[in-house]
């Protein structure tokens, strides 16, 4: 498990006092959203694994060319690696539109600036939104909804690097109500769900989401890619079902599921919640500013267990 630490708020600690808090918390994983220098500094020997986003302002800059990839690796990787383990670079998050023709370009240029620079352990992925998965119920029909993927997903095939997949059952419940249950959607049990094609039984909304990843990976001809849950969580505050002990309930039963896997995949599956904290300069939903699992102050919005 780890968490991914954004910095959008104008009253978050220093960088090496969330260091601090992570290891206090025996959080073993960060996910940071940019090549953050202070960031990467504190993150010096600390144990802590890490998923670096390249940023998407910079994957059209890394897309164009070698040399732009190979200057990027210089300035953000050498300087760090291995004092920082940097596991993953995601070569953008949730990219959408035409930016998506970046991506398998700059991942190819990304994985030839890291090999050249002997540091080709560092495997290179992008971050999805779920709806980049179309036809997700039942979990067995889904399928990429845009024909990138499949070049997104052949490519990882070939470097043995992970799918990140950011999968979030609350704006899925949000969205649907009706017809998906709050228990189902916070692994509390009481539902069950059977997938008639594949005669798997689901008993929570997540594994249900991530085994519709599987499938369309599967049916890109990427069977072997594995899935890394690059974000998920759920809101204390802001809207609807976004209370403290709903986003408990989901959090800690994420925590507790994952090790387990999914139906299709019994595999522990590597997962990072989505925040560290509550940011105060997020924009867009209310509950974009709810997602933290500590305060700025470094105390739990609410208890959890790591």
């Amino acid at each position: 498990i780890g968490v991914c630490y954004g910095v959008i708020g104008n009253n978050l600690p220093s960088r090496s006092d969330v260091v601090q808090l992570y290891r206090s918390k025996g959080i073993n994983g960060m996910r940071i959203y940019f090549a953050d220098g202070q960031a990467l500094s504190a993150l010096r020997n600390s144990g802590i694994s890490l998923i670096l986003d390249i940023g998407n302002d910079q994957l059209a800059n890394i897309a164009a060319s070698t040399s732009n990839a190979a200057s990027w690796v210089q300035n953000n990787v050498r300087p760090y690696y291995p004092a920082v383990n940097i596991k993953y670079i995601a070569a953008g998050n949730e990219v959408l539109g035409g930016a998506t023709q970046s991506i398998v370009p700059a991942m190819r240029n990304l994985n030839a600036a890291l090999s050249a620079a002997g540091l080709g352990a560092i495997k290179v992925s992008t971050s999805i939104r779920f709806d980049a998965v179309a036809n997700s119920f039942p979990p067995s029909a889904g399928v990429f909804a845009q024909s990138y993927m499949t070049d997104v997903a052949r490519l990882l095939a070939s470097t043995g690097a992970p799918l990140l997949a950011n999968v979030y059952p609350y704006f899925a419940y949000r969205d649907n109500p009706r017809d998906i249950s709050l228990n189902y959607a916070t692994f509390q049990p009481g539902t069950t769900v059977r997938d008639q094609n594949n005669g798997l039984t689901y008993t929570c909304l997540f594994d249900a989401m991530v085994d519709a990843v599987y499938a369309a990976l599967e049916k890109a001809g990427a069977p072997g890619v594995k899935v890394v849950i690059s974000e998920s969580g759920w809101p204390s505050a802001g809207g609807f079902a976004a209370s403290p002990d709903n986003a408990r309930a989901y959090n800690q039963g994420l925590i507790n599921h994952v090790g387990g896997g999914t139906p299709k995949k019994r595999e522990a599956l590597e997962t990072y919640i989505f925040a560290m904290f509550n940011e105060n300069q997020k924009t867009g939903d209310p509950t974009e500013r709810s997602f933290g699992l500590f305060n700025p102050d470094k105390s739990p919005a609410y208890a959890i267990q790591f």
